[in-house]
């Protein structure tokens, strides 16, 4: 196998991040827009929610770049090529978070908004990992040589760990999971409805991120990138601290008993 894998289609050759990445964002939008609870957020609100993420995820996946390795970047602050030629997807995640969390308050949302995009990120993901896999080491997502089954040898002669398989397979479980979740709950609801435990707005997403976060502090240590702090490199730190963000937001709806769901429906009826 030789990389990066072209997409040969006769007339000319399509680089795969180009068409992977192109994809991924095409298709989740549209996931999204399907999918999304168009009851909960008028329209005009959802586009707003939109910005929001892009701008932030922009702006993020910038900054998170730039910590990867401080000292050559602050050698290179001058350099506009090697400012704007990388991104994380962490960095993404958590800036479109915040990105969010700002336009909200500009225009005056206050129900969770996360849930509707779980899915259609975590499958725009998926996707968009292909493509790294077939552009190889120029892509810089590959992990460390290994003598494990599954390394591949991206063309230098040395087998490494396909982290972006690795992450395609998680995602793929991990969404999966939420959705035979969110399933599961909504039946219980219907079935039960005085004493089941129901799905608050956002949960969906805070174990989507929760899940991701995890699964990249970990995957980090067989990443080939500098580990600077403490033995930790840029994502995993990120990864912390928006750990402790979630851990805290899941803590308050996870401890409810069944009986403090039946409480809050007798109050309501």
């Amino acid at each position: 196998m030789t990389f990066p894998i072209w997409i040969n289609l006769g007339f000319i050759k399509l680089h795969p991040h180009m068409i992977f990445e192109a994809l991924a964002y095409f298709i989740g939008f549209r996931v999204y827009l399907h999918t999304r609870s168009k009851d909960k957020i008028p329209a005009e609100q959802g586009l707003w929610v939109i910005v929001g993420a892009i701008l932030g995820a922009a702006i993020g996946s910038k900054v998170l770049y730039w910590l990867e390795d401080p000292m050559k970047s602050l050698e290179n602050w001058h350099s506009y090529t090697y400012l704007m030629e990388g991104k994380t997807i962490i960095g993404g995640l958590l800036g479109g978070l915040i990105g969010v969390e700002w336009i909200k308050k500009r225009v005056g949302i206050t129900r969770s908004t996360g849930d509707d995009m779980a899915l259609p990120i975590i499958l725009g993901m998926a996707i968009g990992r292909i493509g790294c896999f077939m552009t190889g080491l120029d892509d810089h997502t590959y992990g460390t040589p290994t003598s494990w089954l599954t390394g591949v040898d991206f063309g230098d002669g040395i087998p490494r760990h396909p982290t972006q398989l690795y992450e395609i397979a998680f995602l793929l479980l991990l969404g999966g999971s939420l959705l035979r979740w969110k399933h599961r709950m909504n039946m219980r609801a219907i079935l039960t409805p005085p004493t089941s435990k129901t799905i608050p707005d956002g949960a969906l997403f805070q174990l989507f991120m929760t899940g991701y976060l995890s699964f990249r502090f970990v995957i980090d240590f067989i990443k080939p990138t500098p580990h600077p702090f403490l033995g930790l490199n840029n994502i995993q730190l990120a990864c912390l601290v928006g750990l402790i963000y979630y851990m805290v937001l899941l803590s308050k709806w996870i401890a409810k008993s069944p009986n403090t769901h039946k409480e809050e429906y007798n109050n309501v009826n």
